[in-house]
């Protein structure tokens, strides 16, 4: 999809959200300035403005572009897994190799790109929790599934696993920041399950 630069000029969508994706995803909202954004893009200021508005639309804009490429993974388990138990491994392990994949910056943009904000973008870190809990009701609808068809026991804690597992998964992407590998993350992956099945 092509977008209109201020100037008339066409560019291309996708390469340009691809680009402004790298440059949040590895610097975070607030670290991401407009001139890095622009450059790597591969246009002026006005360009952005007139497709994007702000800033800010250009990043919300660019967290749908990362869920629906990098971070899909989690939105395609959720939908092809109704038993909480497996979508947990699913998951967690595939949670594993996107994170410490070295062809783009470690971890998720969405847990990681606004982990401390000043408080005029308070609403924008707020934003991405609230997608980072609909994960987790999401989870939770699904360990209650496992609960109803007895997969689980009848005292287990839905809520209490789904926190766990979203947890893990945000722990892993701090992990995978700091340089873990694919090889450790997985072995998380492993002990969460275990937890999660003991």
């Amino acid at each position: 999809m092509a977008g209109v630069s201020g100037q008339g000029r066409r560019f291309d969508m996708t390469t340009a959200l691809d680009a402004a994706m790298e440059v949040f995803w590895r610097w975070g909202y607030e670290g991401a300035s407009l001139a890095t954004l622009t450059a790597a893009m591969g246009i002026r200021p006005p360009s952005l403005y007139a497709a994007f508005g702000s800033k800010e639309s250009l990043f919300f804009t660019v967290v749908d572009h990362y869920n629906a490429t990098h971070g899909r993974f989690l939105s395609e388990a959720v939908a092809e897994e109704p038993s909480g138990t497996r979508l947990a491994r699913r998951v967690l392990h595939e949670a594993a190799a996107n994170y410490a994949s070295t062809r783009h910056p470690g971890g998720c943009l969405v847990i990681s790109a606004a982990v401390t904000v000043s408080p005029g973008n308070r609403h924008v870190a707020d934003r991405l929790a609230g997608l980072r809990n609909q994960n987790l009701a999401a989870f939770e609808r699904a360990f209650q599934r496992d609960v109803d068809s007895g997969e689980l026991p009848p005292d287990a804690d839905p809520h209490g696993l789904a926190r766990f597992v979203a947890t893990a998964i945000q722990g892993m992407s701090h992990q995978a920041r700091d340089g873990a590998e694919v090889d450790e993350l997985h072995a998380v992956a492993d002990t969460a399950l275990i937890a999660i099945s003991g």
